[in-house]
């Protein structure tokens, strides 16, 4: 009875790691020499870690440029805590006040047009793009049609998936992307049946959400949906996403993440 219970033990744990999650560095990879968030730097070096992604997200300036960053303000504000540094509002400014101020990196703020160019060069990595909330429902509608756009011109439409916090974002991508076209939901209010409801490939939580909610994981899959998880930095944090069978990590860490999945998935 004890080496059946024992085997039966085995074949549980095997089970729950066989699913290989696979990672995705946020921002890019960022957390290394000569890099930021939301970089060129970042996916360039994101591509060369090899893992399955790099995610970055996206704002409308005020003259209808879709520009790769973060936050509403630049700089980030979760990024610089000093109130004397110069910020614009990225959504209520121009293409060229937003470019005026670099990166921590020296870089200029990147368009979603030179994003897509790098992404381009490594067909290996896929780009998951988050579109960023906006004020108005139409200028919702307006960064969705540009950067569907946008990908499609670059012929990457099989390379880059799409996530968002807001419903009628993904609804608008939905509806206006090809067929098949992966889209997330973020917010970690709906349950993954309701998110099966509208239509969309997978949800995107919160660690905490997840660990709140792990049968969410299991509910999920069942409903054909992925489930990807962020984000995800600690080393321990990192194994309970590994062994409850996720199918990606979205990391600040991505060398470690990916140390991990080598070690835990054999």
């Amino acid at each position: 009875m004890k080496r059946l219970l024992s085997f039966s033990i085995c074949l549980l744990l095997a089970a729950a790691v066989s699913a290989q999650p696979q990672v995705i560095a946020h921002r890019g990879y960022h957390a290394t020499d000569g890099s930021c968030r939301n970089s060129i730097a970042s996916l360039k070096k994101a591509q060369k870690l090899g893992i399955f992604g790099s995610e970055c997200d996206i704002n409308l300036t005020k003259d209808g440029e879709v520009l790769v960053a973060h936050g509403g303000m630049h700089p980030d504000k979760s990024i610089y805590k000093d109130k004397s540094i110069e910020r614009v509002d990225i959504q209520k400014s121009t293409k060229a006040q937003v470019q005026a101020i670099k990166l921590e990196n020296g870089e200029t703020m990147p368009t979603l047009d030179e994003y897509l160019a790098q992404a381009k060069k490594d067909k290996k990595t896929k780009l998951i793009i988050e579109v960023k909330k906006h004020n108005t429902p139409a200028l919702e509608t307006a960064i969705v049609e540009k950067t569907l756009a946008t990908v499609a011109e670059y012929g990457l439409q099989e390379q880059v998936e799409y996530i968002a916090f807001r419903p009628f974002v993904c609804t608008e991508l939905k509806r206006l992307a090809p067929e098949g076209t992966k889209i997330a939901y973020l917010n970690g209010d709906y349950t993954p049946e309701y998110v099966a409801g509208m239509e969309l490939t997978g949800i995107d939580y919160k660690y905490s959400v997840l660990q709140k909610h792990p049968k969410w994981i299991k509910q999920a899959h069942k409903l054909g949906l992925t489930v990807n998880v962020w984000t995800v930095d600690k080393e321990e944090d990192l194994r309970w996403c590994i062994e409850q069978g996720v199918d990606y990590i979205t990391t600040d860490n991505p060398v470690l993440a990916k140390q991990l999945i080598k070690e835990m998935c054999k």
